[in-house]
């Protein structure tokens, strides 16, 4: 009866009851908020202090050679005295106009170097892309036999030292080598490989009689951008540049299959068997399963390669320096001769900022192309 008389009148119940409100319930959730707050500053102090190691090394070892990088390419500095020093010509943007805007020998070689290597990065990545995918594919299948010793004949270029790799297909490449001698048994005359700088695509105009390159005329000879005319830039990669992409193909593939292995092991078995049950083929599994599956990781081995192929030096040093007629010059061997070979380090590092920002460019295009896109509602994700 008096719990009753009590519910009844709504006196509040005593303070310690069950079910009692809090008294203060501002106060309460204030504090807790505070709590939290200093709870999440304290895990990132920790998280902070277990990082900065890496970070010290990173800045030491990356952003500190950068950020001097991008001030030695607005010198005229020779590396023989302290580039922050009075001894140093600062010269501005001058490095950059000279390689870009200005008429002279280090504009065209500079073209001739980005021609030669957008020819290299054109053939050498849907190449090595498709061949790593056929790969993978290849050794994916459970039925096949041997599996575990074709991954590693695959993959096993890839680990081997590229100036080996290199100093073989030299000799393999030879006028007299091992690939003119296999030419010749089917009748074909092979060149000398290492020594022709004729472009591939002018020699098949040639051929069919369109255009000849000894004498080009019309428009392609009559116009020109950054000093070299416009059959010069349509000429195609020499053959001397073709044997490069042939060695980076084989010895890049490897690894690439292996991603795409990984990838298409982890693609649920559920979508395989679903498509299987609606009749498709081998061929529609591929394009319409496998392909959409594996869009995050082919974009990952297109990135790897686009940046991998724009900075080909090692192939490049050990196989011609550039040589023959500049045919197979790339800008990083450029920015490393501009330096170490003529002692100008100034326009070696614009060099090297110009192709790091062509390498962004063309990654956020190739992020941009290769983006999902919702048919529906045309929302892209």
């Amino acid at each position: 009866m008096p719990i009753r008389t009590m519910r009844a009148s709504g006196t509040p119940p005593t303070t310690g009851s069950p079910g009692a409100p809090d008294s203060a319930p501002g106060r309460t959730g204030t504090t807790a908020k505070a709590d939290a707050r200093a709870g999440l500053r304290g895990e990132g102090t920790w998280g902070w202090l277990f990082v900065s190691p890496m970070v010290l090394v990173l800045g030491l070892f990356m952003v500190l050679p950068i950020l001097m990088a991008l001030w030695v390419s607005l010198l005229h500095w020779d590396g023989q005295s302290n580039p922050f020093s009075a001894q140093a010509d600062f010269v501005g943007l001058d490095n950059y106009r000279t390689l870009l805007t200005q008429d002279g020998l280090d504009r065209t070689l500079f073209a001739t170097s980005l021609r030669n290597n957008a020819y290299y990065v054109l053939l050498t990545v849907p190449l090595q892309t498709v061949l790593a995918l056929a790969l993978a594919l290849i050794v994916n299948q459970k039925l096949l036999r041997g599996r575990g010793a074709l991954r590693t004949t695959f993959f096993f270029p890839s680990v081997t030292s590229s100036i080996a790799v290199s100093t073989v297909f030299l000799f393999l490449f030879q006028g007299s080598g091992a690939v003119n001698s296999m030419l010749s048994w089917i009748g074909l005359k092979g060149p000398n490989w290492f020594a022709d700088p004729r472009g591939v695509l002018s020699l098949i105009l040639s051929g069919l009689g369109i255009v000849d390159p000894e004498r080009p005329a019309g428009v392609l000879a009559d116009h020109s951008l950054m000093g070299l005319s416009w059959f010069e830039w349509l000429a195609g990669p020499s053959v001397a540049m073709c044997t490069i992409i042939l060695l980076a193909v084989w010895t890049t593939s490897g690894s690439f299959m292996l991603i795409f292995l990984a990838a298409l092991q982890n693609i649920p078995r559920e979508l395989e068997e679903s498509a299987a049950i609606e009749g498709v083929n081998r061929r529609q599994m591929v394009r319409y399963v496998t392909l959409p599956a594996l869009r995050p990781v082919l974009f990952l081995v297109l990135t790897l390669g686009l940046i991998s192929t724009w900075q080909v030096f090692d192939q490049v040093y050990v196989m011609g320096q550039g040589a023959p007629g500049n045919t197979t010059l790339t800008p990083a061997f450029l920015s490393y001769s501009a330096g170490f070979d003529n002692a100008d380090f100034g326009q070696g590092s614009a060099i090297a900022f110009i192709l790091l920002a062509l390498i962004l460019i063309l990654t956020a295009f190739q992020r941009w192309a290769l983006r999902e896109r919702d048919a529906h509602t045309g929302r892209n994700r």
